[in-house]
């Protein structure tokens, strides 16, 4: 007899809290953490749920071998080790458990910098070694210092408001927080410089991103006080490893606790290891019970949710529930998502607005604005922004969303618009569906394209003269770097002409300027999409 009960499987460790939700519904587990990818592909033709943590990678193989999958879920936060396009192409709805760990990770960050502040860490290693170094260890207190808070997401907020209850004064630097969202009583936003030279404590609460690279190297750490801490709980590589070392052995400043590290595990001989004012933890943000306990149960009960009730209440890739009608505009929230990932790199400084306009598609024009914001915010902040939060996450930045259909005729059958306002600027971008599943941009700030939004394109304004061309194309071949496509725009205005050059890799920073430096040009953007 065939049995028909749902089944989840189960590839990571999670708790038991987790597992009891998902049999309290009645729903068959299949537990299975040593399986090897050729006993997963035999597995998964017959589950109807999967949940993971960050030890199983789920391919393009295994999603078209689980011919019932309805849902991945992923307990924590990271879902690199998923083919989410491949799962959305199959209808496969992708969760995770983005803000479990919030609360633990800003615990952490306060816990480390108190520990730093009061030398609790030298103090035990000397007095395990048979040292009362009492007098050697003279710490700070928090009370009336100023800690500078560097990005202001989720996290950024909860540390925020614990060191407000140690009577210390916070400034903050996010870009894309608009001014109006704190009140002068909890946060005092200013710019990295002023933040990096007036903080007796910094915390880093960012994303990776290219833009935040090595964002404290040695110039800006020589910025700091002499007797300021620096602290990252965030993502290594934010902060310059050698650099880092190298100013705590000199006293540029008084010390740093750091969390994450860009290689981890760390190796014996990493620079910190011999610094005692250096105080190192082996990733322990989300670590704890609270932490990975939620995240279990919170996965096992969405999990849960959408299989019994079709309820949908966390999605990374899908926006809308209704399958039939998901693979028709599928194209579409692509490209809206392609759009607002440009525009995000577009954007100067604190997005104000956003306007999407869409024309000749289905009457729920609200999808295509989620897709488009969740491109928008992507890599602007450091929460993971999928279709349920997008909105929300928009808002809360103070950022103001018009959207609505146009049903004006037009030269296109279908037209996706978006208007981006940001440090008082407006910058456009119209895109289009061609033969079904073909995406364009078909206006780019104001001049008429015809491009595929794919792959490391550059956006170059410049005078309308002759020889442009040949010089941006020297000037790159030079430096080895091969032009894919040189893609002019139709219009001109004002005797100015623009240009998208897609090319074959990401054009370093350095090059970026020497193109910048070319007499004829006007501006120029790298755009990776």
């Amino acid at each position: 007899m065939k049995d028909n009960k749902i089944k989840v499987l189960i590839t990571d460790p999670i708790s038991d809290a987790g597992i009891s939700v998902l049999k309290n519904a009645d729903i068959s587990i299949v537990y299975n953490t040593d399986a090897d990818k050729k006993e997963l592909l035999n597995i998964v033709s017959e589950i109807d749920g999967w949940i993971i943590r960050s030890g199983t990678a789920i391919d393009e193989d295994l999603i078209n071998s689980a011919k019932k999958l309805q849902v991945i879920g992923r307990a924590g936060v990271g879902v690199d080790n998923i083919d989410i396009p491949a799962a959305t192409q199959k209808g496969i709805i992708v969760m995770n458990t983005p803000d479990v760990n919030t609360v633990s990770a800003a615990e952490h960050t306060i816990g480390i910098m108190l520990s730093l502040a009061r030398n609790i860490s030298i103090g035990n290693q000397r007095l395990n070694a048979g040292n009362w170094d009492r007098n050697n260890l003279i710490g700070t207190e928090l009370r009336n210092k100023t800690i500078g808070i560097v990005g202001l997401g989720k996290i950024g907020r909860e540390v925020m408001s614990r060191c407000l209850s140690f009577g210390m004064s916070v400034i903050g630097f996010d870009p894309y927080i608009a001014d109006n969202i704190f009140s002068q009583d909890e946060v005092k936003l200013t710019d990295l410089d002023t933040l990096t030279r007036q903080s007796d404590f910094i915390t880093v609460h960012v994303p990776k991103l290219e833009s935040t690279d090595n964002l404290f190297d040695l110039e800006r750490i020589k910025m700091m006080k002499s007797t300021a801490m620096l602290i990252n709980v965030a993502r290594g590589g934010i902060i310059n490893e050698d650099d880092l070392a190298l100013a705590v052995k000199q006293g540029i400043i008084a010390g740093a606790a750091i969390d994450v590290f860009v290689k981890e595990p760390i190796e014996k001989d990493h620079p910190f290891t011999s610094i005692d004012n250096i105080l190192m933890t082996p990733h322990l943000g989300a670590s704890t019970k609270e932490a990975k306990e939620g995240v279990s149960v919170t996965i096992c009960e969405l999990v849960r949710d959408y299989i019994i009730d079709n309820k949908l209440s966390s999605a990374l890739n899908i926006p809308i529930a209704d399958m039939n009608i998901l693979k028709q505009i599928q194209p579409h929230l692509l490209l809206a998502e392609k759009m607002g990932i440009i525009q995000g790199q577009l954007a100067q400084g604190a997005i104000q607005k956003v306007k999407v306009n869409v024309q000749g598609l289905f009457d729920d024009i609200k999808p295509f604005m989620l897709s488009f914001i969740k491109g928008l915010l992507n890599d602007l902040i450091p929460e993971r922004v999928n279709y349920i939060n997008a909105e929300f996450l928009a808002k809360e930045r103070g950022i103001i969303i018009e959207y609505g259909a146009n049903n004006e005729d037009g030269s296109y059958t279908n037209l996706i618009y978006s208007c981006v306002v940001s440090g008082n600027v407006e910058k456009k971008l119209e895109g289009s569906v061609f033969d079904g599943n073909q995406l364009r941009l078909v206006n780019i700030l104001g001049y008429d394209m015809d491009i595929n939004p794919i792959g490391n394109l550059l956006f170059i304004k410049n005078e309308d003269v002759p020889g442009v061309i040949g010089k941006v194309g020297t000037l790159l071949g030079k430096n080895k770097i091969n032009i894919g496509a040189y893609i002019l725009s139709n219009t001109s205005e004002m005797d100015e002409a623009f240009a998208v050059i897609r090319l074959d890799a990401e054009v370093p920073s350095p090059i970026i300027q020497l193109l910048v430096d070319i007499p004829e040009i006007i501006s120029v953007k790298q755009i990776i999409c």
